[in-house]
């Protein structure tokens, strides 16, 4: 199966070799595109050491706890946020992770390659196990939407995890839904985003008005948020798409609701003189979560993102109001105490409430997850 899996990968990169080459020119893959697909300015990794893998930023970030265990790290993974954030580690050396195909070619021994949430690459884990000293999984979680595509591949599923030591899932539901496909030795060991302490790098002034931050935002959600806005009072709005290719298409937005319902708007290199703000750059969000009143997340208001992670407000103790369409996040919000899943419709209505403060409830246990790594 694996033979033939490698082919039929081949068989797509060579088809998909023209599109790739198209996307490399947009600055958004300037830099994985060609590390991934190319091997351009991606060698392997030259030491023997614990090999992690991420996806993107917050499952990079996630690893934070662990990774500060060790000495020195290999740490590969997918996106350019992701390895924005890796090379902030100063004990990780970090490289894109390649298409399957140059895996077999690629991928050195290493002590272990420990890979989280859901990057079930199969010739990731099949060369791994067989030049690693073990391949654990952590974080392990399937959402309720994506179970039953799961459930479609269970023969494909249940081969790869026969490369897969050992997993580490976020909660017991996790658990049993990993171990329906076919996976063995599951453990559960809460959620590792739980244990991160979130760091501010810049002291923004508190303003004397209401501070509503709309965090991480997609396309559909600041109209909704921009109308919610509308009927508040002594308030200002701060709003962070989670995309800065839609930073010019946001403030357009802005730009045409406040001319429209008499609002003073600018960006936040302004400063927080203005009643709407548009944040247009990356890595500012824990900052100004730490100052807000409100934090509206994004991501929950339509229905196709499944929501973002509530942690990074509640470990201020801030009041969280999020969309209903969280289902890539629930075990996380199952963290939070007093959370605020609303309908988009009654966004307004909260804004104007005496909410309560949210709380972390549960942290992830990181010892377990180390000591197995060491082993």
């Amino acid at each position: 199966m694996n033979i033939l899996y490698f082919l039929f990968a081949l068989f797509l990169y060579i088809l998909s070799i023209p599109f790739l080459l198209l996307l490399s020119f947009k600055t958004k893959y300037k830099d994985s595109i060609p590390a991934r697909f190319f091997l351009i300015n991606n060698p392997p990794f030259k030491e023997k050491l614990h090999h992690f893998h991420s996806c993107s930023l917050g499952e990079t970030k996630a690893l934070k706890p662990i990774i500060e265990k060790f000495d020195k790290v290999n740490l590969s993974v997918i996106t350019n946020t992701g390895y924005a954030e890796a090379k902030k580690y100063k004990n990780a050396n970090v490289r894109y992770l390649p298409f399957e195909i140059f895996i077999p070619f690629w991928l050195k021994p290493c002590k272990s390659l420990v890979v989280v949430e859901a990057e079930l690459w199969l010739m990731l884990f099949y060369i791994a196990k067989k030049r690693c000293n073990k391949t654990i999984l952590i974080n392990a979680r399937i959402s309720d939407k994506s179970y039953p595509k799961y459930m479609k591949f269970k023969w494909f599923y249940s081969h790869l995890f026969k490369y897969i030591d050992t997993i580490f899932a976020q909660s017991q539901k996790d658990k049993q839904r990993l171990e329906s496909l076919g996976a063995k030795n599951v453990i559960v060991a809460g959620n590792i985003k739980s244990a991160v302490t979130y760091k501010i790098t810049k002291n923004y002034p508190k303003p004397k008005e209401k501070l509503i931050v709309a965090g991480s935002t997609h396309q559909g959600e600041e109209e909704i948020i921009l109308n919610a806005f509308k009927n508040t009072n002594n308030s200002k709005l701060v709003i962070v798409p989670r995309h800065p290719e839609r930073f010019e298409e946001v403030y357009k937005l802005i730009e045409t609701f406040a001319q429209k319902n008499n609002f003073s708007y600018g960006k936040i290199d302004d400063g927080f003189e203005n009643d709407i703000i548009l944040v247009d750059k990356m890595g500012e969000l824990i900052n100004l979560y730490s100052i807000a009143d409100i934090v509206l997340l994004g991501g929950s208001f339509v229905d196709n993102v499944g929501g973002h992670n509530p942690l990074e407000v509640a470990y201020f103790n801030k009041i969280l109001i999020s969309g209903k369409y969280i289902f890539n996040q629930h075990t996380l919000f199952e963290m939070v105490e007093n959370a605020y899943l609303i309908d988009k419709n009654s966004l307004n209505e909260y804004l104007n409430k005496n909410l309560s403060k949210s709380f972390i409830k549960n942290i992830g246990n990181i010892d377990i997850i180390t000591k197995e790594i060491c082993v």
